[in-house]
């Protein structure tokens, strides 16, 4: 079955930063597909900004460039991106001066059919500035929407601070807080999944969970990135990326498919995860650093070697992990073990719901023992569910118990090219669809939990423990899981 395309209401998106690595490798691709797919016309404008000094026709042989590098070659067709660029149109313009701002409003249509959104693809020190000024420059309407990227404080008193400046303008309605994680399609398939179907809801809970993994691998470095080394794995992905997988595979059934109604459940996750606070963060966390070794056959360096020398003996993590508990019903004495991290053997994102051992096996004559049921949840690369069961492996001689996977692949069940995240994510901020981004009280919620355990290694006199690029990780990560009888899952089917 083929997919619908639904048009959106004519827009003028406004990107700043629109000369940065984001707009190039994300936005500019996913706008592009979707004007590719008929999702909008030149009825739309895109209005780039940014401090560097560019003609109309100098941003679009940019965007021109980004199609180019990050579009795949089949979509690269002359006559679309002709049309493409056309739509597009630039305005120099530093976000924290005053000055230079009335070009932006000369672009800007008035229009109440015209949806207008700001996208601030900048730091988030600029965000209060900008969001003032677009208010002080009357270019601030009611109906606008303004995306917000991360990161979004280091910490919950410097979250409030930021969300607080772009408050003073934006009302909650208006605020889309985008986590790209959220817009990807086996994520958004966990709800299908979850509370489309009646075989997983009655069981989807303490008496039949043992646990659920959840990983997010990544087998490149953090390079020179400055960002990064300001923020850690755990700043960087468990308080947003793995914190919203969580929820998702831990809420109530929403009321309705209402954004609210999503969110609400969410919220009451991220209040019921249980602190670790104290020598409890010890316990049942592991931060690690990689050092030199082998990626893919390639060797590559230590975190500390990418380092700029003034950032030498830096105590940054590059891998974390956690084992959090939900305080419910639901999830009473259920562990979620969740772990990320760089420099890790491959690149892989998924989750893995372990259920419970049969309570009494039959088969006691039988060949190979049954094992626990697993559901499989790939969210990169791969896309695909697989549910992991027993059965009789065939032929005569006796019973042969063998565990299989039933494997729903995404790319084999769906031959239509599957959006990226961005590109869902981009036009539901134009349709005012808010489910798949971030409220302000979760995103309060998750630094409240996620505090107490940077707090506690920042004050700890150990660094981060090493392992070797192309590992899973720290030894200590291995016996955390392990000194509960279980272990971490790899998928080798």
């Amino acid at each position: 079955m083929s997919s619908r395309i639904i048009p959106v209401q004519p827009f003028d998106y406004v990107v700043f930063g629109a000369t940065g690595d984001l707009t190039k490798r994300k936005l500019v691709p996913a706008l592009y597909h979707r004007f590719v797919d008929g999702q909008f016309d030149e009825q739309s404008h895109i209005i780039g900004v940014s401090r560097t000094q560019l003609s109309d026709e100098e941003f679009r042989t940019l965007v021109r460039d980004s199609i180019k590098q990050f579009v795949e070659k089949e979509y690269q067709d002359k006559a679309t991106i002709d049309r493409f660029v056309s739509i597009c149109s630039y305005v120099a313009n530093d976000v924290s001066n005053s000055e230079n701002w009335a070009d932006l409003g000369k672009v800007l249509r008035d229009s109440p059919k015209v949806i207008r959104a700001f996208y601030l693809a900048i730091a988030p020190d600029l965000f209060g500035p900008t969001c003032d000024f677009i208010s002080k420059k009357k270019l601030y309407r009611r109906d606008a929407r303004v995306v917000i990227e991360k990161p979004l404080g280091h910490d919950l008193e410097s979250s409030i601070a930021i969300n607080d400046e772009v408050s003073k303008i934006f009302k909650e309605d208006q605020v889309y807080r985008i986590d790209h994680y959220l817009g990807k399609e086996t994520v958004q398939n966990l709800l299908a999944l979850r509370f489309g179907n009646i075989l997983f809801e009655p069981i989807w809970n303490s008496a039949h969970i043992d646990h659920v993994q959840i990983t997010v691998a990544e087998s490149v470095g953090a390079g020179t990135r400055g960002y990064y080394d300001e923020s850690g794995a755990l700043r960087d992905m468990v308080q947003n990326h793995i914190i919203q997988l969580l929820c998702l595979v831990a809420m109530e059934p929403p009321a309705s498919d209402d954004a609210n109604a999503l969110r609400d459940e969410k919220l009451k996750v991220l209040r019921s995860l249980k602190p670790i606070i104290g020598s409890e963060v010890a316990k049942t966390t592991v931060r690690g650093q990689y050092r030199g070794g082998s990626v893919d056959g390639n060797a590559v360096a230590a975190y500390q070697e990418e380092l700029p020398e003034e950032k030498q003996g830096s105590r940054t993590e590059t891998f974390v992990a956690i084992k959090a508990e939900i305080e419910n019903w639901r999830w009473a004495n259920v562990p979620f073990y969740i772990r990320t991290g760089k420099r890790l053997p491959t690149r892989a994102s998924e989750i893995v719901i372990q259920f419970r051992n049969i309570p009494h096996s039959m088969f006691d004559h039988a060949e190979g023992a049954p094992s626990a049921n697993r559901l499989v949840i790939r969210i990169q690369p791969d896309e695909g569910v697989k549910l992991f069961l027993m059965i009789k492996d065939p032929g005569p001689g006796g019973m042969r118990l063998r565990e299989v996977p039933l494997n729903l692949s995404f790319a084999d069940t769906f031959t239509e090219r599957t959006p990226e995240a961005y590109e869902r994510l981009l036009l539901d901020v134009i349709r005012g669809q808010q489910t798949l981004f971030m409220r302000r009280d979760e995103l309060e919620a998750a630094w409240a939990w996620v505090d107490p355990i940077r707090d506690a290694w920042d004050a700890a006199s150990d660094a981060p423990q090493n392992y070797m690029a192309g590992t899973w990780g720290p030894t200590a990560s291995i016996a955390l899981i392990e000194r509960d009888g279980r272990t971490w899952h790899e998928d080798s089917n």
